[in-house]
């Protein structure tokens, strides 16, 4: 099973760390960044996927969406 998580925030510090984090944990980068501009400041996107073999490595908020779809 594919665990997927969005990142997006501030173009700042505390975006990397959060993004830096998730790869320490075993995330990988998926797909481009995305940008944009909200008149006041860059906001920023990252997509990160992690490969799990069974569902004891997924989030508690993510398993109890996912009983939800």
């Amino acid at each position: 099973m594919k665990v997927y998580r969005y990142f997006t925030g501030t173009d700042d510090v505390h975006f990397c760390a959060r993004v830096t984090r998730a790869l320490n944990e075993g995330y990988e980068l998926y797909g481009a960044p995305t940008m944009t501009f909200n008149g006041k400041e860059v906001i920023v996107g990252q997509v990160v996927i992690k490969e799990v073999k069974d569902d004891s490595e997924i989030p508690q908020g993510l398993k109890d969406a996912l009983q939800d779809c």
